[in-house]
């Protein structure tokens, strides 16, 4: 029978992966013999294993090392990486190798070397070291092939780093825990979260806010613009409908019709956000728009006034759009890689549409909190791969204000839109 001899090391046992491992190769038809196992004898010390790997045929075998491969077990004896070059932009060879998100290295000329910007789903292209800066490796998206690019083909000469379970409790972002809370945040869990904001902040990392409609239709975004204007905010990632009723609540105090003080449905309440959208696109976009002062205060305001980048991707049924909404599907999504790349800690609040788009992007190792309504929305993104995650089934304009009172104390709105204008202007075309 085909067999090859595969390796695991680390913190093996708690974090799983030995069982994992043992599991795929019985489930996949295969057999195993462990050869070589050492375990550690106190919670810092790593353990060991050495198995041999058998199949029925040479193409079962290739099966069960590739996903053995994707949870962290290396051929004892391994080659170099293998590549082939692109035929054509956007077309990647056979059997090209399909990353995963957790760290990577491949092995080129006898030397492992990191691959950059850990990302699901892509392909892995080297750059063989010409320039002085030597060998290189990188996931590069399908479409961002090019003719000519080294593509990684096969398993050979890859090595994968799944998260493992951190010394310690963790505290919220527990190992792989994927746990969602349906109950009202608690004090201390909104406080582990706000630590978390504050410990990015203090260390010069990114915190990306992903944001959908239902931030503004709940209230949550005075709190929301309040982080962003106390520098707890480095980027956010939305759709047009987000930043449209984020202005239409600034210029006529309504978020899709309805005031959101009252609740109640002004006169042609269900016209103000086309009105919104004509009133940018009349300035040329919300940038001119805030010099001009036809928007004085909310989210988006507070993201041009504080030079916070923010990516708005459109879709198919937008109205408008927006001036700054990116229309091209393709474009908009490299916006948003560039942003899920910096980011250390990812708030995805309210949009399932745009946090897949973002979660797509991330490295397991990135922090993310995930607040919804619907409990299947947050179940999907934490099952996006995340080994650092807080879920919580809520109404994200309970959450917001709890964070904001958390991280900033007195600074954090207390009524109104927190502002002088009052909520949402005057409330006149």
């Amino acid at each position: 029978m085909p067999s090859r001899t595969v390796e695991l090391e680390g913190h093996i046992i708690d974090s799983g992966t030995m069982e994992r491992c043992f599991t795929l190769v019985m489930d996949l038809g295969g057999h195993f013999e462990v050869e070589a196992f050492d375990i550690g004898r106190h919670e810092d010390e790593e353990s060991y294993c050495r198995m041999e790997v058998e199949a029925d045929t040479e193409s079962d075998l290739r099966e069960i090392l590739h996903e053995l491969n994707k949870n962290g077990a290396y051929l004892s004896d391994p080659s170099d990486v293998t590549v082939e070059p692109a035929p054509a932009d956007g077309v990647v060879p056979p059997e090209f190798y399909s990353t995963t998100n957790h760290p990577t290295e491949i092995r080129w000329e006898g030397a492992w070397i990191d691959v950059e910007y850990p990302e699901m789903d892509c392909a892995v292209v080297v750059e063989d070291g010409e320039s002085s800066d030597g060998p290189r490796a990188e996931t590069r998206v399908l479409n961002g092939v090019e003719e000519g690019d080294l593509v990684v083909v096969g398993d050979a000469g890859i090595r994968v780093d799944p998260p493992e379970r951190p010394r310690g409790s963790g505290g919220a972002f527990g190992f792989m825990q994927g746990g969602v809370s349906s109950e009202r945040p608690s004090e201390s869990l909104i406080g582990e979260v706000a630590d978390a904001l504050e410990e990015v902040q203090e260390q010069g990392g990114d915190v990306l806010a992903v944001c959908g409609p239902a931030v503004i239709h709940s209230g949550g975004a005075d709190d929301l613009a309040a982080l962003v204007r106390e520098g707890y905010v480095d980027a956010l990632s939305a759709g047009n409908g987000f930043a449209v009723h984020d202005v239409e609540r600034d210029i006529y105090g309504t978020s899709l019709g309805m005031d959101v003080e009252t609740m109640e449905h002004p006169r042609e309440g269900h016209k103000h956000h086309i009105y919104a959208i004509s009133e940018i696109s009349r300035r040329g976009g919300l940038e001119p728009a805030v010099e001009a002062g036809v928007v004085e205060s909310g989210v988006m305001y507070q993201c041009i006034d504080k030079d916070v980048d923010y990516v708005l991707a459109g879709s198919i049924r937008d109205d408008g759009p927006l001036p700054d909404t990116i229309t091209d599907a393709i474009e908009a999504q490299n916006a948003i890689r560039e942003q899920a790349r910096e980011a250390d800690l990812v708030l995805m609040l309210s949009t399932l549409l745009h946090s897949v788009a973002v979660g797509n992007c991330l490295p397991s190792t990135t922090k993310v909190v995930c607040v919804d309504i619907n409990p299947a929305t947050v179940t999907q993104l934490l099952d996006r791969g995340s080994a650092q995650a807080i879920g919580l089934v809520t109404d994200v304009g309970a959450f917001l204000p709890m964070l904001a009172d958390a991280v900033l104390g007195e600074a954090a709105p207390k009524d109104g839109c927190g502002n002088d204008r009052g909520c949402g202007g005057s409330g006149t075309k």
